[in-house]
């Protein structure tokens, strides 16, 4: 194991943290009585999933009437097949291309991770590092879906066209694609392990990726990568940094994220503008939407705009949460050296935890590892003793 793939605590240097408000409570109900049993908590998270996902990222598409897969290759030799998948309503149908890897030697049925950057280029070496360990890919490029255009106007894309009237942000758009594919694996008689499904996507196809592990319960293992705001981050600390060569940075906020991409989010999100501790939110909700399932964040130490440092407390915030419901050992996160990338590393990592949740065992030592100086916690609740 390389020892330059390690971070350590002095490789990020917190110049300036400020903490406009404490995390939320999760526990706390909107009638202000808090969860103190479990069998509480289903009520609470509809109420996480309303005050969070919906706030941030607009409806949920609907349902689709229906789902049908057409096969367009079959490259026998390469264990890789694409697929047409039809789905929508029957009067407006609309189509995404699915291509799915499956790697040469497998133990039985493989798991399979569903990623929605098919519009990015990926780095060297990055699929290999699934595939060489028995597990497959289902890649889809979420811009058939919803655009990724910042000149054209909000709401852009097949499915808008497929159900009028959809006031969703183009993430919620998106999210509902990694549903779809899941939807077209479970038609398909690949052998393929349907109870380990994992979602990954790198900046906005991490946020894509939480959201959508959010909303989809099928989603056995959920991986955001360097998702930043809207995804892993924290809205209300505010850092800035220095990384180990120099670089210096600060973090992404809702101001930065209207300015440039105000089409992937909710319209009711403008309120909250330079508002941050008027929301009734922030990032651990959606993190905690996903337990009590195995949710692995991955961040890079030098990606300031990312907010590596609020990550680390949001994921302590949902910690709580997973603590709460028992599953305190399905969550996991680590720190890479470098910049805003999605790597063989990365993908290496996510392979880790997923042979790990599936037949038991350690996880790679890389894990658990903070590039800074532990700071102290940006709230001071902890979950219900049962």
């Amino acid at each position: 194991m390389e020892k330059d793939t390690f971070v350590h605590s002095d490789m990020l240097t917190i110049q300036k943290s400020t903490l406009l408000g404490p995390l939320p409570d999760p526990f706390l109900g909107r009638d202000g009585r808090r969860v103190s049993s479990r069998d509480q908590w289903p009520g609470r998270r509809e109420e996480l999933r309303k005050d969070s996902c919906n706030l941030l990222f607009g409806p949920e598409p609907p349902r689709p009437e229906f789902v049908r897969v057409e096969p367009l290759s079959d490259y026998r030799y390469t264990r890789s097949t694409v697929y047409r998948v039809h789905t929508g309503t029957k009067e407006r149908p609309m189509t995404l291309r699915l291509q799915v890897i499956l790697p040469e030697k497998a133990e039985g049925l493989c798991p399979i991770i569903v990623d929605g950057d098919g519009c990015f280029l990926r780095r060297e070496g990055y699929l290999d590092a699934a595939l060489q360990r028995g597990i497959g890919w289902a890649l889809f490029d979420r811009t058939e879906i919803a655009h990724d255009v910042q000149d054209e106007p909000r709401g852009t894309g097949p499915i808008y066209d497929t159900y009028s009237g959809l006031d969703c942000g183009a993430i919620s758009a998106w999210a509902w694609g990694y549903s779809r594919c899941v939807d077209a694996l479970e038609q398909l008689k690949l052998p393929i392990d349907l109870d380990f499904i994992a979602f990954t996507g790198h900046s906005r196809g991490g946020k894509t990726a939480l959201l959508a592990g959010a909303r989809d319960v099928r989603a056995r293992i959920v991986n955001p990568n360097e998702s930043g705001a809207g995804g892993s981050g924290c809205y209300r600390l505010r850092v800035e940094a220095v990384y180990k060569d120099g670089t210096s940075g600060r973090e992404e906020r809702i101001s930065d994220s209207l300015f440039q991409f105000p089409y992937w989010y909710s319209r009711d999100l403008e309120k909250y503008v330079d508002r941050e501790t008027e929301l009734p939110f922030d990032l651990h909700f959606i993190k905690a939407l996903v337990a009590p399932r195995t949710l692995f964040i991955s961040e890079a130490a030098g990606d300031m705009w990312c907010n590596p440092v609020g990550s680390w407390q949001t994921t302590m915030a949902a910690r709580e949460v997973y603590r709460f419901l028992g599953a305190e050992d399905k969550l996991f996160w680590y720190y890479r050296p470098g910049f805003h990338a999605h790597t063989a590393l990365d993908a290496e990592m996510l392979a880790g935890v997923i042979w790990a949740q599936r037949r038991g065992g350690p996880v790679d030592e890389r894990m658990f590892r903070l590039p800074f100086d532990e700071p102290p916690l940006c709230f001071d609740w902890r979950c219900p003793t049962l």
